[in-house]
């Protein structure tokens, strides 16, 4: 499985203005609801919020993949924003978060949502990678710098 698979060109945010976790959380399913039809946007944000309180998706090193289930989504989708100032997201190492990449998974599937969180994670490993995503100045570059990674890999 790619990225590219379930990351729409349309689904690339490179500036956003929340400050703290929950308008976060918001601003990234605004987004999600501009280029999949999701149904109610309320109900994915409170199952975003409800898989926060389990512990924060913010893995460290500037990095966050909120994710959630939700039965209003056929397949999974998922949107990719850049915060040039940095989310108090409760990271877990305590830092800001820069990159986030939101899954929205249907209810009743495992397998594709778990590969993408490893495909996400593998890639977002890379530090120089991370760079290079946040002085990306279109989503053009985001989309094409991440299709680039995955064709080296395969």
């Amino acid at each position: 499985m790619k990225i590219m698979d379930f990351l729409d060109k349309k689904a690339i945010k490179l500036d956003l203005q929340a400050a703290e976790k929950e308008d976060a959380l918001k601003e990234l399913v605004d987004l999600l609801a501009e280029t999949q039809d999701i149904g109610d946007k309320k109900s994915i944000l409170k199952a975003l919020i409800e898989r926060e309180s389990l512990g924060s998706t913010g893995i460290g090193q500037g990095i966050a993949i909120p994710h959630g289930k939700t039965d209003k989504v056929g397949e999974l989708v998922a949107v990719l924003g850049i915060s040039q100032k940095g989310v108090n997201f409760e990271a877990l190492d305590g830092e800001p978060v820069y990159i986030f990449f939101l899954l929205v998974a249907p209810k009743d599937t495992a397998g594709p949502h778990l590969k993408a969180l490893a495909q996400i994670s593998r890639l977002l490993r890379d530090s120089y990678f991370c760079e290079l995503l946040k002085r990306c100045r279109t989503a053009e570059e985001v989309y094409e710098l991440i299709k680039r990674e995955e064709e080296k890999k395969h």
